[in-house]
């Protein structure tokens, strides 16, 4: 099941699937700041790319919250990852909500500095790093729709991959609460 809507000439998806399997330009990687693997969609991401992406990580010394760094896929079915530091969400007071609307801002600048047309994105922080999904789903949805918004027609799609029916039920309710 699919969900979207096209917002200044890209199409925002919604699926249900595993983010190592999409074919867009570039996927995005939940990382860590040492960029050198870890566990959650990190880890999956790594295992399934092989040993190569490691490779490039270890190059780019690492990456501080809130920003992101390209690499090449590996075995991925993607061209590229880009691998974005969240937030470890700690009570919302302590600027959470300012870095993971870095991090999906400055996932899309990545990609568009690139050339890129396709990015499939996780739910960042919402796993082991607790941000609140419906708060996440808000921020993530609607810094990329600002974003394409300034550039319209730069990308032409972005797909936001969520690994469970609930977590896709959440990003659809934030999706039908933007501004059209």
């Amino acid at each position: 099941m699919t969900a979207g809507r096209t917002i200044a000439g890209t199409r925002v998806e919604l699926v249900q699937g595993d983010i190592t399997q999409q074919d867009t330009d570039a996927i995005v990687n939940a990382a860590n700041t040492t960029l050198l693997g870890g566990g959650g969609v990190d880890g999956a991401i790594h295992r399934a790319g092989g040993p190569s992406i490691l490779e490039e990580c270890r190059r780019l010394g690492g990456c501080p919250t809130g920003d992101a760094k390209l690499t090449g896929a590996g075995r991925l079915p993607a061209r590229h990852v880009i691998h974005a530091v969240g937030p470890v969400y700690r009570d919302g007071r302590h600027g959470e909500a300012d870095l993971l609307a870095s991090v999906y801002r400055r996932s899309v600048e990545t990609a568009l500095a690139h050339g890129l047309r396709s990015v499939a994105f996780p739910s960042i922080s919402t796993g082991a790093y607790r941000f609140p999904i419906a708060e996440a789903a808000a921020i993530a949805l609607g810094t990329v729709a600002r974003v394409v918004r300034d550039r319209p027609g730069a990308l032409d799609l972005v797909r936001f991959v969520l690994f469970s029916a609930p977590d896709l039920a959440v990003y659809e309710k934030a999706l039908a609460a933007l501004p059209a």
